[in-house]
């Protein structure tokens, strides 16, 4: 599992890069590499929401 948990947190930082980006500077990252919700961006916001959601169960991993 800890492959799944080390590419799940890489796309979470990611996203959250994604978001910052877009907070901060009106610039989505995402459509500027793979174009705007073409097949592949809509791919990789799914991956990023999958992971996110993947991530809620680190909270009950936690020592």
């Amino acid at each position: 599992m800890k492959a799944i948990d080390a590419i799940a947190l890489i796309l979470v930082i990611v996203g959250a890069i994604n978001w910052g980006l877009i907070g901060f500077f009106r610039f989505d990252l995402v459509a500027a590499i793979f174009g705007n919700m073409t097949a592949m961006s809509r791919i990789i916001y799914a991956l990023v929401g999958l992971s996110g959601l993947y991530a809620v169960s680190y909270f009950g991993r936690i020592n």
